[in-house]
């Protein structure tokens, strides 16, 4: 099999601190190097057992109807961790699953996971390579290592190899995952590698902060009191502030480096409007509406993000929630390309104000669009219904 086509990304990262390295200590650039290539070890041995149960999760991974085979995607993701991970680069499979979530993790063995909740987010291809450098800190210091020995039970195996099967269970892997997350000086220690990584690899490592700067604005437009909690990244990475104060100072010294914003929207075009549609249906309102802000601030001409506000601003409905989803709708539908279902969107609340010819019109116009949409035949029964 084509080794570039192998990958599929989507996984957790996991390892330990390589003897006689302390990153954790100075805010200086790492004096680091990426180690040999890790030989595998021999299965009568525990680390040896857990490759072997790692080999065996990563078949079903594999076959996941989860995972994403676009061999294109696939290469292009592949390439960045090969510019990053150097020799290292044949050792590693990377798996794109999707999922809402925002979420990375790599195994012991290699495997790699990257979600598309992460992948929506990302605003350009340094900010992939600072995640994907974090995550290739954690396998080279060998984290999930120590993390597994560290389990106290069979079940908590079980538990923790479950995760890589049941990527579209999201209450479970969440749960899951603050239970095996990393700890905050592991979490320090894999910023700073990733951070010599992208330098290395030619991208700007200022991206590296704003990647967490972005996630944690959305997670303060929760309603409750400490969204942070949530969300088992912040759970155990090391308080927002901190991570931001010490990235600036880590990067001070290395200024520059290219960013790639071109190639990465041209890369995930193909799957925006599906992955807005994933999150929409995460419905997490306060959380989607401050992404979609921040997307549509970036690229006020793309009807895509215009038109996935418009419907997270339909389904919550609160004050003029509904005011607003009209004119987001019909300003992606003024800027051309807009999903078809932008007409439903508006038919939908012109039919629970009541204006029947508006919403008449709308829904007509949105099954000119989508004639074999799967919702045709209820919105045929809707338009039926004014008609009398």
């Amino acid at each position: 099999m084509n080794r570039r086509r192998f990958l599929s990304m989507g996984c957790v990262c996991c390892l330990n601190l390589i003897p006689g390295i302390s990153l954790a200590q100075s805010d200086s650039w790492p004096d680091w190097q990426i180690p040999p290539r890790f030989a595998r070890p021999d299965l009568s041995s525990d680390e040896g057992g857990l490759w072997a149960l790692m080999d065996r999760e990563e078949k079903r991974v594999r076959q996941s109807p989860f995972c994403i085979r676009d061999p294109q995607l696939h290469d292009y993701v592949l390439d960045i961790i090969c510019r990053l991970g150097g020799d290292h680069c044949p050792d590693i499979r990377a798996y794109v699953m999707h999922n809402p979530i925002f979420n990375a993790m790599m195994a012991p063995n290699g495997m790699m996971q990257v979600w598309t909740g992460l992948m929506l987010r990302i605003d350009n291809e340094a900010q992939l390579a600072a995640v994907l450098g974090h995550e290739l800190g954690h396998y080279f210091s060998r984290h999930s290592i120590d993390q597994l020995r560290d389990a106290e039970s069979r079940s908590a195996f079980a538990q923790f190899f479950g995760i890589f099967g049941l990527v579209g269970a999201v209450g479970q892997i969440a749960a899951i995952a603050g239970a095996f997350a990393h700890s905050r000086e592991h979490e320090r220690v894999a910023d700073r590698i990733g951070l010599e990584l992208m330098s290395k690899a030619g991208y700007d490592p200022a991206e590296a902060a704003k990647v967490w700067e972005n996630l944690l604005v959305e997670l303060k437009a929760s309603p409750n009191e400490d969204p942070t909690r949530e969300n088992p990244m912040f759970a155990t990475h090391p308080p927002a502030d901190e991570r931001r104060e010490t990235l600036a100072r880590l990067v001070e010294a290395h200024p520059g480096g290219v960013t790639n914003e071109a190639t990465w929207l041209d890369k995930m075009a193909p799957y925006r409007r599906e992955w807005l549609d994933d999150e929409i249906k995460r419905s997490q309102h306060e959380q989607s509406i401050a992404l979609l802000n921040r997307l549509i601030s970036r690229s006020p001409s793309q009807p895509d993000y215009l038109f996935a506000r418009a419907e997270v601003r339909r389904l919550r409905s609160n004050d003029t929630d509904l005011d607003q989803a009209i004119n987001d709708y019909k300003s992606a539908i003024s800027l051309g390309n807009a999903p078809p279902e932008s007409y439903r969107g508006l038919g939908m609340i012109y039919m629970a104000r009541k204006q029947t010819e508006e919403a008449r019109t709308n829904l007509g116009h949105y099954l000119d669009l989508s004639p074999a949409s799967p919702d045709g035949l209820m919105i045929k029964s809707y338009i039926e219904e004014m008609k009398i």
